[in-house]
């Protein structure tokens, strides 16, 4: 198999865009795919069933966003391991992190079909809705092991350097899914009608053959995170590094929560200015959806990368990718700002009805907030490098106090005197924020200090697929140093 080139020498300015761009092509693909299925199901079932889909997608999110802190934890882990060239240690946190969740997403959606009633009652779901989200929130947990288990193997994939990967795969979910909705909602040729049921088994159906295909590959292309022979008893979680990831991706998972629910919250606050506003709100958020996927791909890649250039002591490369991941920021983000300031009415247009008075709401929306997604950009790569480090707390207490005393502080505080505005002028006042704390975090330096494991290299010469680790707080080794046995820091 050809070597991959390595994140921790050569230039850095083509190394990290040609690593961010393919994480920029999954979110797209993924975006658009959940908007592919919305029209599908919106224009062949109906506005209940749309409503039923928005529960499942909702719940789908939030199991979502907890493993995605986890899978952030392991990408971490991976990228240190892999920049001392420590692929035992690499192997270890995959079968971790398999041997952990692959049990875990089994026993939730068998949960999850038993309980689908009593969980849509919990989220209040209209009563006429009910029995089509019942069908589709079942099927969803059926799903639900092949879609967090993707996740999870696509997060650990891009911690070893490896974008292209979670691209083909994210590419052939999101096909299988399109092609697939009509053919099962309808029932086209053979296939039965199922409904709402048939949107969620593509959905289902396209998972499970990606899965299947990406673990096919990574041992067809024996790529380095494969676990062959011994090497199958490390899907015996290892306690310690358990605990690791779970004390690290906990936060990332919270954060997603934090971020989510006070956007809720200011959903209600713009629910009650009218169904215009609203309307015009909605249009928007699709838009922001889009405009902040630079910012989330840059940031990603800055953390992977610069996690494998921790670990191997390259501090000097670490403080320049952070420096070249936001002059990147700065121009992707700069420009599609820019982009929808001119080009404001006629993507309105795309998600409103032509003369509608929600696209001059919409447009003044957009003008007044879209220019923060800057700030969030810069502050998405200084928290990529911050946590590629380990610090997760931190990034966790800025960004609740942006979104909740700030954000919803500014949104009700200022309400009298702005008007509408202030629940419009909240988003770029909390980006900004978000900014400032996050600037001084990165300056203050104390991100840098984080404990060091070690494993038992003994045991790791007995028998090489066999790790345990036995001290925390131990010194880093020398850089310079060949590679021994050493536990990922974190």
């Amino acid at each position: 198999m050809k070597a991959r080139p390595s994140l921790t020498t050569g230039p850095i300015g083509p190394a990290l865009l040609l690593f961010a761009l393919p994480t920029l092509g999954s979110s797209v693909l993924q975006s658009a795919n959940g908007s592919i299925d919305a029209v599908w199901v919106g224009r062949l079932i109906g506005e209940n069933a749309l409503a039923a889909t928005t529960n499942g997608n909702l719940v789908l999110f939030l199991l979502t966003a907890f493993v995605f802190g986890f899978g952030m934890a392991s990408t971490i882990l991976i990228g240190q391991s892999v920049g001392r060239g420590d692929m035992v240690a690499a192997r270890e946190v995959v079968g971790t992190a398999i041997g952990t969740f692959v049990p875990l997403t089994a026993v939730i959606a068998v949960l999850g079909w038993i309980y689908a009633p009593d969980l849509l009652a919990v989220l209040g779901t209209p009563a006429e809705t009910v029995p089509l989200a019942i069908d589709f929130l079942r099927v969803i947990f059926a799903a639900m092991p092949a879609v967090l288990m993707l996740t999870l193997l696509m997060m650990a994939l891009r911690g070893s350097g490896d974008a292209v990967t979670p691209l083909i795969f994210m590419a052939i979910a999101v096909v299988l899914d399109t092609v697939l909705n009509p053919l099962f909602i309808l029932g086209l040729g053979p296939l039965p009608a199922m409904g709402i049921g048939g949107s969620a088994l593509a959905t289902a159906l396209a998972n499970y053959v990606s899965l299947i295909g990406m673990l096919i590959y990574i041992y067809a292309k024996d790529l380095p995170l494969r676990l062959r022979g011994a090497e199958m008893r490390l899907l015996i979680p290892t306690p310690s590094v358990l605990k690791l990831m779970l004390s690290k991706g906990l936060p990332i998972g919270i954060q997603m929560v934090v971020v989510s629910s006070s956007m809720l919250t200011m959903l209600t606050l713009v629910n009650r200015e009218g169904v215009d506003t609203a309307a015009a709100f909605g249009a928007t958020q699709q838009l922001w959806t889009y405009v902040q996927m630079p910012a989330m791909a840059l940031g990603a890649a800055v953390s992977a990368m610069a996690a494998q250039n921790i670990g191997a002591g390259r501090w000097d490369r670490v403080r320049r990718i952070t420096q070249l991941g936001i002059g990147y920021n700065i121009v992707l983000t700069g420009g599609l700002v820019v982009a929808l300031f001119f080009a404001d009415r006629w993507v309105m247009e795309l998600f409103l009805a032509p003369g509608s008075p929600a696209i001059e709401i919409g447009r003044h929306i957009g003008q007044v907030s879209t220019w923060g997604f800057i700030c969030f950009g810069v502050t998405m790569v200084l928290f990529g490098t911050i946590r590629a480090n380990g610090q997760v707390i931190w990034p966790l207490i800025i960004l609740f106090v942006s979104m909740y005393p700030v954000r919803l502080g500014f949104a009700f505080g200022l309400r009298d005197w702005l008007g509408t505005d202030a629940l419009w002028l909240s988003f770029p006042a909390a980006m900004v924020s978000t900014l400032i704390m996050a600037t001084a975090l990165y300056l203050q330096r104390g991100w840098r200090k984080a404990p060091v494991m070690r494993f038992d290299e003994s045991r790791i010469k007995a028998a090489p697929a066999e790790i345990s680790v036995v001290a925390e707080g131990a010194p880093a080794r020398n850089p310079n140093a060949p590679a021994t046995g050493q536990a990922p820091n974190i």
